[in-house]
């Protein structure tokens, strides 16, 4: 009889007792997670067994928290309560991670519909011939956190091995592709002080990936980005829109300046980045 709990139970009352609908029990027959204890051979319905009803209740649960039909699976099939708990420990692990960058992603889009437009002072800048230490390499834009890194401590490792002096803050040379194909050339770089009136860097030796480089000089439209990378690209975007609206664009790489970055902090909020952009100026000297 139709709503009384037996050995026996219909698809639509073990759906009613577990709070899975009937569209979703079969579904999970058909992918294995689930299956009823009774399928009628002569008009296909679907039986199950009371005793399903507590792992019916499991997998709602465990489906509820976006596991994987795969790892659900291997959960309800662990043979060891401990090796069931680390499934599911690992599973929310992922969850809280994702939940901090859902929040990352909301702090950030809050901060965008709240900034106000014209916000970002945009210096026009000269910059001359400048002799440095760098590493360059073609990069994937989802690789290029890591790579920067690693890049700007082996400058930083190499000009203390080979007693260079820094002429200013470390920056980098970033080509169009890296934005526009998700892959292109990159240069992180350190100026050197040198006495040689040519501009290059006497003293400085070719290590490894580090050689010596005389970066070309520039006129630039420059911001300030003040805080995290997470954040860089409402500053570079600002500076775009400048960049546009008076036509003054020209080829060449972007440069960033960190004026006050990772080789001097480890405090994210205090970092100042220099944002610039090649633009042609007709009046060099104002």
């Amino acid at each position: 009889m139709s709503g009384q709990m037996s050995g026996r139970v219909t698809i639509g009352d073990f759906s009613r007792a577990s709070h899975l609908s009937v569209k979703t029990l079969r579904h999970y027959h058909e992918v294995g997670l689930l299956e009823p204890s009774e399928v009628d051979p002569g008009n296909g319905y679907r039986y199950y067994s009371e005793r399903q009803i507590p792992q019916a209740q499991v997998i709602r649960r465990l489906r509820g928290l976006q596991m994987p039909v795969a790892e659900v699976r291997a959960v309800l099939a662990a043979a060891e309560p401990e090796q069931r708990n680390q499934l599911i420990v690992a599973h929310l692990d992922r969850l809280e991670a994702e939940l901090d960058r859902t929040r990352a992603a909301v702090g950030e889009l809050r901060d965008l519909l709240g900034r106000p437009d014209g916000a970002t002072a945009v210096e026009h800048r000269s910059v001359p011939a400048t002799p440095a230490i760098a590493i360059e390499e073609t990069v994937a834009r989802q690789d290029i956190l890591a790579w920067w890194q690693g890049a700007l401590g082996e400058l930083q490792a190499t000009a203390r091995a080979q007693g260079l002096s820094p002429a200013g803050p470390s920056g980098g040379l970033y080509a169009g592709e890296l934005f526009e194909r998700d892959a292109g050339h990159a240069t992180v770089f350190l100026p050197i002080a040198t006495d040689d009136p040519d501009g290059q860097s006497t003293a400085a030796r070719e290590i490894g990936r580090v050689r010596p480089i005389t970066l070309p000089a520039t006129e630039l439209a420059v911001v300030r980005h003040d805080g995290p990378l997470t954040g860089i690209d409402l500053t570079y975007g600002e500076l775009g829109a400048y960049v546009t609206r008076h036509e003054i664009g020209v080829d060449g790489p972007l440069r960033e300046h960190y004026v006050r970055g990772l080789l001097d902090t480890d405090d994210e909020s205090d970092w100042i980045t220099e944002i610039g952009w090649p633009i042609f100026r007709s009046d060099p000297s104002t």
